[in-house]
């Protein structure tokens, strides 16, 4: 069974990663997107259970890049929600992990140096920044609403993939 792929459709691009629409409340370079559809966020949450088995995963876009990152980021997110017990312990996770010092495609302490490219001026690095920044805010509080039930407790089922890594990298290492 092949791994599933982004369907969404970027700008532009910041090095080799698409700057995607995102359905977000947090500011950033991210555009909106014209409709209610599913972005990179939702299809990396809903596809993680299938994705984190693969080992390799074949780069059908720049879309894909981010769908990758974005599922190494919901990984260490897990291993942080694993040790909360309320919603509320988990948003104060999730914003510290989102805001914790965080490496960008070409410097020295990022896993996946040789699938992205780093990015070609000063300007376009700080943009890249931000951008994967949004994506982190949001992505953490899109799978607080996934991972806790209405009674706040968390779900077995989805912590169980914390142990798991796609592709055999983690975007934290030893830090989480």
């Amino acid at each position: 069974m092949p791994a599933y792929h982004s369907t969404c459709v970027g700008v532009q691009n910041l090095g080799n990663m698409a700057l995607l629409p995102l359905k977000t409340q947090y500011k950033g370079p991210a555009p909106k997107p014209q409709t209610d559809e599913t972005d990179v966020i939702d299809e990396a949450i809903n596809y993680f259970r299938a994705n984190v088995f693969f080992r390799n995963y074949e780069i059908k876009s720049e879309a894909d890049r981010v769908l990758i990152y974005v599922t190494l980021y919901i990984t260490d997110c897990l291993k942080r929600l694993q040790r909360c017990s309320s919603k509320h312990q988990a948003s104060q996770e999730m914003y510290a992990l989102a805001h914790s010092s965080f490496d960008i495609p070409g410097d020295p302490g990022f896993p996946l140096n040789s699938t992205y490219s780093k990015p070609s001026t000063a300007a376009e690095a700080e943009t890249l920044k931000q951008y994967i920044l949004q994506l982190r805010q949001e992505c953490g509080v899109r799978l607080i609403e996934r991972v806790f039930d209405a009674d706040g407790k968390p779900s077995k089922w989805w912590l169980c993939f914390a142990r798991r890594k796609f592709m055999d990298k983690s975007l934290t290492g030893h830090r989480v």
